[in-house]
């Protein structure tokens, strides 16, 4: 029988309502049970919108307080000895303590990473060489029962042992790996026994690792696993869940795995059916993902019909089952209430509600035949035809500029040495020079400025003098607290994508378009549906005025080509290499503008340069190499005394340090704080040229850390790095801290500086 099946629903709620529960309660104003009485409602709403949307199995667990690897770690117990636990029930205060920190006696936080190549963050689990796992926590359990509770029996979904394994770090390959899967392997047992026993017919074990490159000892884990979990007593039968790439080399070790159920993501890698069916085992389901859970765009129902009628032919109708590639948490909840974007946009476009619908048409189409779903089918050739011949989509005059670009406008005027002498006499800056990455906290007050303008209830006089006024306090504020580069702070600015692309052609905006980051973090991606321009200067103003009212140096404040790409739903029909190269040219005339205007230093901000990186090793070169021209295309049309700087975050960087060198940005900024600098054992073997600035305030907690601590951490960039290159800065924008945490932070920021400074040698 085909059926159909979702591996995941967006969780937030589609007018955010977890982020609200979850910030509310972060603030004291509710409590525990508020908070999972919010969540509890979102659960059903969605369990109910699966099901009337005709999908077979509806996921549970997918659900998630903060982050699902998370949830892992304290189901199975894998709390850091930090947190106190002492091998009990994980509650929720250790819990959120794991994502966020203790701000009271000073714990850090777990380290926050990009999930694979997306834009969502996950906490990363901290193994011991000896790690012990436990059952820490009932959710799973107790989710499955609430659903079975609304008559929904649905299909429970756990991480997989192997990539739990491997997302985390603390652990050797080999050796300890192995020994660490034996001890977790009865855990995940015991979970699938006690669901099986529950009642759940069917488990999913996402395995996002499988389309990694793994060397020979990682791989051997998946045999071992699966092994071992074969033999569970009254255990669910297991669909194991790929995503976000192909099998490759990995689908013979995959593909045999003793599973009832093998989910393949065919929208980003649909060759791998052929590479994948000579090693099925005799009997395994394959679950086909054909609708696009990563993008917005409306799918080719034809040309996914034609990838399970060609999989139906070679196992059988019974064994193939419809499902979109990966879980819907990627895009927004319901394209039904974006009652702002006209008709024409509307129809290219589908959200996760309306992926369900799609979802089901195909299980139909390829159950019942064509006509049993001929609506659906006729209104997706109407919008690939509409979008295909919309005249909205194509710009001649950016298409002819483009063809022009030369090598030359990607490369600065002279090299770096000779650059930062120039910047050096321009700027004026001590050692160990002290900044921040460019927002400061855009308070409900500031927030409530923009909604009012907004909706008329102030002028863009009123609304522009209160920004204006804003930023002239952080400006004084700066100065007292002694930083020595300055930001205007952003006030004005909703989300670092949204403004760029609101002042760009060829984007379109959601009312509601929101998708989760982290935790309670959303934002609400552009999408960019046709050729890239600049009608008008976007940030002159502001960072003009910020000058003004400055004595000391100010930073303009732009996101760069990569990153806006990577945050937007991106268009789908011409390479993403052109549409940054587009970006690229907007962004250039943007910078050049702020050069005139006598701004001293730009920033371009590429925090998704690394989370675009592609998985496979094979596939990188070529990303980077119009990565890194993309960026350099931006930044290059300015003097040699006009310093660029750059910022990146949570993410890995080290294995792409050369194509950061390569930007030749004068300045880099990059997240290590929760790492502990971890990303200096990188620079130990390639000294990087430039300048840089290792986090040394992790922003994304609300704790404050001591003057001590930013010490110690800048005493271990200064044992690997030339402390002439070493900026102090936190490792990310401060837009969603409060000035309460803000102020003390960077007062110790700018107190370790200065201990530096005077610990300094001379000359």
């Amino acid at each position: 029988m085909v059926v159909s099946h979702t591996l995941g629903f967006p969780r937030v709620g589609k007018n955010r309502e977890l982020k609200k529960a979850l910030e509310s309660f972060w603030a004291g104003r509710s409590d525990g049970a508020s908070l999972h009485a919010t969540a509890a409602d979102l659960r059903r709403r969605h369990w109910k919108l699966q099901r009337e949307a005709g999908i077979d199995l509806v996921p549970s667990n997918d659900f998630s307080l903060y982050d699902h690897v998370l949830d892992a770690c304290a189901l199975f117990g894998a709390v850091p000895a930090r947190y106190g636990s002492r091998g009990g029930r994980v509650d929720l205060a250790t819990y959120f303590a794991m994502a966020r920190g203790t701000p009271g006696d000073g714990i850090a936080a777990m380290e926050m990473t990009k999930w694979f190549d997306t834009n969502y963050h996950y906490i990363v689990p901290e193994f011991s060489s000896r790690q012990e796992f436990r059952i820490s926590s009932t959710k799973p359990f107790d989710e499955f029962e609430e659903a079975k509770a609304l008559g929904i029996a649905t299909k429970p979904v756990l991480l997989g042992p192997v990539s739990f394994l491997l997302l985390g770090k603390g652990l050797s390959p080999g050796v300890e790996r192995r020994a660490a899967l034996e001890r977790l392997l009865p855990c995940y047992a015991d979970v699938l026994t006690r669901l099986g026993s529950a009642g759940a017919e069917w488990a999913q074990l996402d395995e996002p690792c499988a389309v990694l490159d793994l060397p020979d000892e990682d791989r051997a884990l998946f045999a071992a696993a699966y092994a071992g979990l074969a033999g569970a007593r009254k255990a669910p039968r297991l669909l194991l869940a790929t995503y976000f790439e192909g099998l490759r080399d990995n689908a013979g070790a995959v593909a045999s795995l003793p599973v009832a159920a093998l989910h393949l993501d065919l929208c980003r890698a649909p060759g791998q059916l052929g590479e994948v069916l000579p090693h099925l085992s005799p009997g395994t389901i394959l679950s086909l993902g054909v609708i696009d859970g990563r993008n917005v765009w409306r799918a080719d129902l034809e040309k996914a019909l034609a990838l399970l009628e060609e999989a139906r032919g070679e196992v059988g109708a019974d064994r193939v089952w419809v499902a979109p590639s990966c879980s819907l948490l990627h895009v927004p909840v319901d394209l039904d209430d974006e009652i702002g974007l006209d008709g024409e946009l509307r129809s290219w476009l589908a959200f996760a509600k309306q992926k369900l619908a799609e979802v089901a048409a195909l299980r139909r189409a390829l159950a019942e035949g064509r006509a049993a779903a001929a609506d659906a089918f006729e209104a997706s050739a109407r919008a690939r035809e509409s979008r295909g011949k919309s005249p909205r989509i194509h710009n001649l005059a950016v298409a002819d500029r483009l063809a022009k670009v030369g090598d030359a406008d990607a490369r600065r005027r002279h090299p770096f040495a000779e650059r930062t002498k120039a910047q050096a006499q321009r700027l004026g800056l001590p050692t160990f020079p002290t900044t921040t990455i460019g927002s400061f906290p855009q308070t409900p007050e500031v927030r409530s400025w923009r909604a009012r303008w907004k909706k008329g209830e102030l002028t863009t006089t009123q609304y522009e003098g209160l920004i204006e006024g804003e930023i002239r306090r952080t400006i004084e504020w700066q100065e007292q607290a002694g930083l020595d580069l300055l930001v205007h702070g952003e006030f004005e600015r909703n989300d670092m994508v949204e403004y760029f692309g609101e002042q760009l052609a060829g984007f379109a905006f959601t009312q509601n378009g929101w998708v989760q980051s982290y935790g309670s973090r959303c934002v609400k991606p552009p999408i960019l549906y046709g050729d890239v321009a600049r009608p008008a200067p976007m940030t002159v103003r502001w960072s003009r005025f910020a000058q003004s009212a400055a004595k000391r140096p100010v930073k303009g404040m732009l996101t760069g080509p990569v990153t806006i790409l990577q945050w937007s739903f991106v268009r789908d029909d011409q390479p993403r290499s052109r549409s940054a190269f587009q970006l690229a040219l907007a962004l250039r005339d943007e910078v050049a503008d702020l050069e005139r205007a006598g701004i001293p230093a730009i920033q371009v901000d590429e925090p998704a340069i690394r989370e675009g990186l592609p998985l496979r090793r094979a596939d990188r070169p070529a990303y980077l190499e119009w990565a890194v021209r993309a960026f350099r295309l931006a930044t290059s049309g300015v003097a040699d005394a006009t310093q660029i700087h750059t910022h990146m975050c949570y993410s890995e960087f080290n294995e792409i340090l050369e194509a950061i060198a390569a930007m030749d940005a004068d300045v880099i900024s990059v997240e290590a704080s929760r790492s502990r600098m971890e990303l200096l054992q990188g620079f130990e073997r390639f000294r990087y040229p430039n300048e840089i600035g290792p986090g040394v305030y992790d922003i994304h907690s609300p704790r404050v850390p001591a003057t001590e601590e930013i010490v110690s951490l800048l005493e271990s960039a200064a044992k690997v790095l030339d402390p002439r290159q070493i900026w102090v800065n936190p490792d990310c924008g401060l837009k969603t801290r409060t000035w309460e945490e803000v102020k003390p932070a960077l007062a110790n920021l700018v107190a370790a500086a200065k201990k530096m400074r005077a610990a300094a040698p001379a000359g």
